[in-house]
């Protein structure tokens, strides 16, 4: 994978306010910290971007400074231009990846955006296009993969479309951090256990930038449908729980609250039903830093999003291996509303999304798939690929006897099939 250091940072926009001066703004960090990266950020300065004001909330306006003039093709132009103006030496990548505000969602329209070719259509005719999504075509035609951080529709069928046809990796809508990360993993689990929730509130407040964009309703809309679908698919999954047209009542609510700053507080309330018309109740109040937990995700993105432009994936005697599809969504893992595939199931427990990408990484090194059934233990007699595990406290009073001792000194352990697990080969086996 790519070293996080090697990774050389540039963007775009809409406030003029070089990044030391942005970082005090936003009051994200520590002052001692702020103190230490303020040589580092002082000569930062972001290049202008693309103002569309209908798109973003009206009190952003205060900070658009900083912004491209001409018409929609105008700028598109700009940005592939700023891109290959950045671009490194042959070898290297470019990767975008959108952190901007939440825009209102675009309408998808036959004609407009509903095929690549309609897209550059509207686009070259001034048409109504998000700025996401001027990103995404000019990002895509100078072959750069191209990230979606937050959660309106940037990608219309036209930009899915175009990006298969250049064979550009896409991915993502919005980071999956805080209270939807949490989300994914509890209904999953509830549901798995037969547990059927049939109300989730989400009640978030919060006073950074994001909140403050987030107060207009078209803006906020944006944000409640990814927050909401993310439940979707782990519903549609159990036909035992759910009738097919039925679905937990999902209410989500966002608040702009200046004094918290970046401190999220997320409050979340899981009623269901259970067994002989019972009733479980679970309430959490999650705090959490929400530009802290996102900037680690953003590194994960861009270093996955790389490595898996290397890979190739095929089936042996059948042709040449091919890439993976341009709708990367191995990367639903770090995203709230994983994109996919037209027709490819949409998956959004969170440790199935994880295991899809541990499992593929592990093939790419020659390791089989983990499945964690662990048949061998599970019989009667343990079958002869069974590795044995001594527990530590018989290992520790062993050593104390035998100090020399390196490894597992249990029949089990040294018999036929049994190698000792604490020899290097041990992980190795098939």
């Amino acid at each position: 994978m790519v070293d996080p250091n090697d990774i050389v940072f540039d963007g775009w926009d809409i406030s003029s306010l070089n990044l030391a001066e942005a970082m005090r703004r936003a009051e994200v960090l520590d002052w001692a910290l702020q103190e230490q990266l303020w040589p580092h950020m002082e000569g930062l300065k972001p290049r202008p971007s693309i103002y569309i004001p209908e798109f973003i909330a009206a009190n952003q306006e205060e900070r658009a400074d900083n912004v491209l003039t001409g018409t929609k093709a105008e700028q598109m132009a700009q940005i592939r231009q700023d891109i290959r103006d950045f671009k490194p030496p042959a070898g290297d990548k470019v990767i975008v990846l959108w952190t901007a505000n939440t825009e209102r969602f675009c309408d998808v329209q036959p004609g407009l955006n509903d095929t690549a070719d309609n897209l550059l259509r509207a686009i070259e005719s001034g048409s109504e296009v998000s700025p996401s999504t001027l990103f995404a075509v000019a990002s895509i035609l100078e072959g750069c993969t191209y990230i979606n951080g937050s959660p309106q529709n940037t990608f219309v069928p036209g930009a899915v479309d175009l990006a298969i046809q250049r064979g550009v990796f896409i991915a993502g809508d919005d980071f999956k951090s805080g209270q939807t990360k949490l989300k994914s993993v509890l209904v999953d689990f509830l549901i798995s256990s037969g547990i059927k929730p049939v109300s989730i509130v989400s009640y978030n407040h919060l006073g950074n930038n994001d909140g403050r964009n987030l107060s207009a309703p078209a803006q906020f809309h944006s944000k409640e449908l990814s927050k909401s679908n993310v439940v979707d698919d782990m519903v549609q999954a159990n036909a035992v729980l759910y009738g097919p047209e039925e679905r937990p009542e999902h209410c989500v609510v966002i608040k702009y609250v200046p004094c918290v700053g970046d401190s999220k507080r997320a409050m979340d309330e899981y009623t269901s039903e259970i067994a002989l018309g019972g009733t479980n109740t679970i309430v959490i109040h999650n705090v959490c830093e929400d530009s802290l937990l996102a900037f680690p995700i953003i590194l994960d993105l861009v270093i996955l999003a790389e490595l898996c432009q290397r890979i190739r994936v095929g089936v042996e005697g059948e042709g040449e291996p091919q890439p993976l599809h341009s709708v990367l969504s191995l990367l639903g893992f770090l995203c709230k509303a994983p994109l996919v595939p037209e027709g490819a199931p949409v998956v959004n427990a969170l440790f199935r999304q994880r295991a899809a990408l541990e499992n593929l990484f592990r093939a790419c090194v020659g390791l089989p798939p983990q499945n964690h059934m662990q048949l061998e233990y599970k019989v009667q007699q343990p079958w002869g690929n069974a590795k044995h595990f001594c527990p530590p406290s018989k290992l520790a009073a062993a050593k104390k006897t035998a100090p020399h001792l390196n490894g597992c000194v249990c029949p089990l352990a040294k018999s036929k099939g049994h190698p000792d697990p604490h020899s290097p080969l041990a992980g190795v086996q098939n």
